[in-house]
């Protein structure tokens, strides 16, 4: 039995055993509803249930995760919770608009030398670097600690040659440490070194700019945007051009970030055992720390190295894409409309109060006139949302409505999978996949698209939309139309 009851055409609500407390909000059409498995609803309710968790908002691309279900808001005042944040440590989408018109990419040989400039300077792969390719970007251990340790400063963009103004259109563009200093990141570094914690740090480091594996990806676009007026206006601002070229990126902290989780649940999940502390319903991937304690500390900090390097790293590959399209279209200029994560601990303003909001597969969505947004470009329109739908179904750039304030100022982030990898290997067909993007007229840089990443182990993205759209959280922006994807057939980071 489903237990969500509908309260709206697009919202509902999941209620608390015995009715103990502020039920689940739910977002999502009757179809998207139906589509929630068992475990993933027991997921949210034991996210709910968890100590110190006032709030929990399942979005409509949410399916089972790591305690957390993937596709979820989970709000507390008083706990840390790394589960909700996850192994890939500020996982985020980026979107560069090019000055380049469609007609500029519609030769499939331009194209597929796009694709080999690009590979030449962003790997793919779980544990490929920036050694493995012709036209890298080097980072010694010195600039690496820079990067992990103040982000996209001024200095570590210069560094880098990423264009400095870019770090303006970044949702957060450094990441500092538990009281709010760069020393607690240093310290935090230093003895994570020396305690040989992360024994390959410069091979880690190395693996800036590079995409890694399995759901991560590359996407060269051509931007449409709405007719609506107000539409128009927040797509100037952003930064679109209509029938242009633009590319959309998907990639987290790669493996220094996975490293860095799963220390931390090592040390809460030791720790939960040594003090005979119950896991939240039994699961050790649900593991806390309450706030101003050593361990919540330790973990915001370990979040915050992971965090800066996802920021340099996201920077860095677009700067290495605009380098790519130069070298085939000489003379080519792009600009950076939005860096913005979707796996991060944030503190925040909810309902009036602070609270630190863990987004696991989602996404922030503020809209304009907010005081969040004060002193930044999107302050009278709303920052842009990226959500990626897949390749053949297109993604989107939105932004936020007033009603987002009843999911925390949350949205998903992105379609979210029905089927899981082995399911999807299983169920679909190679020959029907690869038809699929060439009817489409969409180029990759793989032998055979990943067939666990083919479209249809996607939910329906159109729903996903009118889901967002009818619950009055986000309206779409602009559309963005696929013409080739770069992406790896590994194992997943996230």
């Amino acid at each position: 039995m489903n237990p969500i009851i509908k309260t709206d055409e697009a919202l509902g609500f999941i209620p608390l055993p015995d009715n103990s407390g502020k039920p689940i909000t739910v977002v999502g059409t009757d179809a998207i509803r139906n589509g929630f498995d068992s475990t993933c609803i027991q997921q949210a309710i034991n996210s709910r249930m968890a100590p110190g968790v006032t709030d929990v908002i399942l979005n409509p691309d949410g399916h089972a995760g790591y305690g957390a279900p993937v596709g979820c808001v989970m709000v507390s005042p008083t706990h840390i919770y790394p589960g909700p944040v996850g192994v890939d440590i500020k996982c985020s989408m980026s979107l560069l608009q090019l000055d380049i018109p469609e007609d500029a990419i519609a030769d499939k040989k331009v194209r597929r030398a796009l694709i080999n400039a690009i590979v030449e300077r962003t790997p793919t792969g779980a544990g490929r670097g920036q050694r493995s390719v012709k036209k890298s970007r080097r980072v010694d251990q010195v600039l690496g600690i820079q990067a992990v340790t103040e982000g996209a400063s001024a200095a570590v963009c210069e560094a880098l040659g990423i264009p400095p103004e870019w770090a303006e259109r970044c949702e957060d563009s450094t990441h500092r440490g538990h009281d709010g200093t760069y020393d607690a990141l240093r310290t935090r570094l230093d003895r994570i070194l020396a305690e040989g914690r992360i024994r390959n740090f410069g091979e880690k480091v190395h693996q800036l700019g590079s995409y890694g594996g399995g759901n991560h990806f590359g996407e060269c676009e051509i931007t449409r945007i709405s007719d609506r007026p107000s539409m128009i206006q927040a797509a100037d601002t952003f930064g679109l051009k209509d029938g242009h070229v633009s590319f959309l990126s998907h990639c987290g902290s790669r493996g220094l970030g996975n490293l860095l989780a799963q220390g931390q649940f090592r040390d809460l999940e030791k720790k939960f055992r040594d003090w005979s502390t119950p896991f939240p319903a039994g699961d050790k991937q649900l593991v806390y720390a309450p706030l101003g304690t050593p361990e919540a500390n330790a973990y915001i900090d370990d979040m915050s190295l992971g965090a800066n390097f996802a920021t340099v790293n996201h920077l860095l590959i677009n700067a290495l894409v605009l380098e790519a399209f130069q070298e085939i279209l000489p003379g080519a200029t792009g600009k950076l409309v939005y860096f913005i994560s979707h796996n991060i601990a944030r503190e925040e303003i909810v309902d009036g109060k602070k609270a630190w909001v863990h987004r696991k597969g989602a996404t922030r969505a503020i809209p304009g006139g907010h005081f969040a947004l004060a002193g930044t470009p999107f302050a009278e329109t709303g920052h842009p949302i990226l959500l990626p739908g897949n390749p053949r179904d297109g993604s989107v750039v939105m932004v936020a409505s007033g009603g987002a304030e009843r999911t925390a100022w949350s949205v998903n982030h992105g379609a979210g999978r029905q089927m899981g990898r082995k399911h999807a290997a299983r169920t679909l067909n190679q020959a029907a996949v690869d038809s699929d993007f060439d009817a489409s007229d969409i180029l990759t840089n793989c032998r055979q698209y990943p067939i666990d990443e083919a479209p249809d182990a996607y939910k329906d993205f159109p729903e996903v939309l009118r889901s967002v759209e009818a619950a009055g959280l986000a309206t779409t922006v602009a559309k963005l139309q696929a013409r080739f994807v770069i992406k790896d057939s590994a194992e997943a980071d996230d």
